[in-house]
C-alpha cells in the first residue's frame, strides 16, 4: 500500500515500539502495541535486549514477528537509541518488515557519534548511527515540535498519521501506551521504589 493511500485509509493499524530499562537490570524490557487510529488496543508484544549492547535491531524485529500480523500498516518507535547507547538501524527494520517506518524524538541534540564511538564497538554504533541519517523537526497539530526520521515515507505523510494518533502533547499514543506497558513489566521485577525511564 502506497503511503498516500494509507493516510486516507480508515482502519490503519500502528505498531509502537518503546522500551524501559533500570540500570539495576542489565536488559531492558521492549515493548510492542498494535493499535488502531481509533485508539483501540489489539496486540501487544514484549522482548528484551542489552543495555548498551548492539541487539536493538534484533529486538524490534523479534516484536513485529512475534506478533505474526499482517494488517500492521505503519511501524513507529520511540527513538534509534535506547537502552544506554544500543542503536537500532531504522532503515534495516523498514527493508525487513517491508513497513513504512517513523522513527520519533523529543528534545533537540547536537547528535552523539562523539560519545558513541567512545563506547565498546564503538565504530559499529557509529556507523548505524550514520545510517539512519538525519533527523526532521516538525510540529504536530497540538503544537509541539518533534523530530523524525521517516523510511517508506514522506515527512508530510508521517506527520499526518501522526497527528492522527496524537490526542494532546507531543507523544503518539501507541509508543506512550507501549511505555506505560515496558515500565509496569520492568516494575514487576523489582519491590523497590526505583525510578525507570
Amino acid at each position: 500500500m502506497s503511503a498516500s493511500k494509507l493516510i486516507s485509509k480508515k482502519a490503519i493499524r500502528c505498531l509502537g515500539i518503546a522500551e524501559s530499562f533500570s540500570k539495576k537490570f542489565d536488559r531492558s524490557i521492549l515493548a510492542g502495541v498494535v493499535m488502531r487510529r481509533d485508539f483501540l488496543v489489539d496486540g501487544i508484544a514484549l522482548t528484551t535486549i542489552k543495555l548498551g549492547g548492539l541487539d536493538a535491531t534484533q529486538g524490534v524485529l523479534e516484536i513485529y514477528r512475534g506478533l505474526k500480523r499482517n494488517d500492521i500498516n505503519f511501524i513507529l518507535i520511540n527513538g534509534a537509541v535506547i537502552s544506554l547507547y544500543n542503536v537500532i538501524d531504522l532503515p534495516y527494520v523498514h527493508e525487513e518488515t517491508g513497513k513504512p517506518l517513523i522513527c520519533i524524538t523529543y528534545n533537540p541534540s547536537k547528535g552523539l557519534e562523539d560519545l558513541l564511538i567512545k563506547l565498546p564497538e564503538g565504530t559499529k554504533r557509529v556507523e548505524i548511527y550514520r545510517k539512519n541519517g538525519p533527523r526532521r523537526k516538525v510540529y504536530l497539530s497540538t503544537g509541539y515540535p518533534v523530530y523524525l526520521r521517516c523510511f517508506g515515507l514522506s515527512i508530510t505523510d508521517a506527520v499526518k498519521l501522526l497527528n492522527s494518533y496524537t490526542i494532546y502533547g507531543r507523544i503518539p499514543e501507541p509508543v506512550k501506551i507501549a511505555n506505560m506497558i515496558a515500565r509496569a513489566v520492568l516494575r514487576g521485577l523489582y519491590t523497590d521504589d526505583e525510578k525507570h525511564v
